[in-house]
C-alpha cells in the first residue's frame, strides 16, 4: 500500500517561516464601541457641562429614547458597519470626522445629536463613541455656520485633552 502523497503536503511547513498572530495594541474600527459623552474641563467652563446631555434632556422624550436606541445599535454594530436607514450618517466637509444621529420629532422639528469616533482615548480598551453636542432645527432649514462651528470648537476642546474629559 502506497501513502496518501496528500497526507506528506498537508504535514510539510516551508522551514524558517513562523506563524505569528497579530497583536492588537488599540482599539479596531471592528470593535463595539463605547459611548461616552463628552464633558467640558473646569479650565474651558467653570461649570463642567456636558453639551450632549444637555442637548439630550431638552429633547422630547420620544426623540430621545430614538436617539439613544441609535446610539446603542452603532455602537454594537460597529459605526462603519451600521447601516441605519438615515439615523447614523457621516458628515462631509467642512465637518469630516464628524457623525450624526438625524430624528425627526413632533411638531415638524429635526433633531441633531454630533459624535465623534476615537481610537487614541487612553485608558479605554474599546474605542469610544463620543457624544459631543446637539442642535435641534424647524423642519426643512439648515443649521447655521455658527452652529457647526460650536460644535467643531467642542470637539477640538475634547481631543485637545488625553486622558479624555469624559463623563
Amino acid at each position: 500500500m502506497v501513502p496518501d502523497p496528500r497526507a506528506k503536503k498537508r504535514a510539510k511547513r516551508p522551514a524558517g517561516k513562523k506563524i505569528v498572530a497579530k497583536i492588537p495594541t488599540k482599539p479596531s474600527s471592528d470593535d463595539a464601541h463605547e459611548i461616552v459623552y463628552f464633558q467640558r474641563h473646569a479650565e474651558d467652563d467653570e461649570n463642567e457641562a456636558i453639551p450632549g446631555r444637555v442637548f439630550l434632556d431638552s429633547c422630547p422624550i420620544a426623540v430621545q429614547a430614538h436617539i439613544i436606541r441609535v446610539l446603542v445599535a452603532v455602537a454594537t454594530a460597529p459605526p462603519k458597519r451600521f447601516a441605519g436607514g438615515g439615523y447614523w450618517e457621516a458628515m462631509k466637509s467642512p465637518m469630516n470626522g464628524w457623525h450624526e444621529v438625524r430624528v425627526d420629532g413632533p411638531r415638524r422639528r429635526h433633531y441633531r445629536l454630533f459624535c465623534r469616533l476615537d481610537y487614541e482615548a487612553t485608558n479605554y480598551s474599546k474605542p469610544l463613541l463620543v457624544v459631543v453636542a446637539g442642535r435641534s432645527k424647524p423642519f426643512q432649514t439648515e443649521l447655521s455656520d455658527a452652529d457647526y462651528k460650536a460644535v467643531k470648537a467642542l470637539g477640538n476642546e475634547y481631543f485637545k485633552r488625553d486622558p479624555r474629559s469624559i463623563a
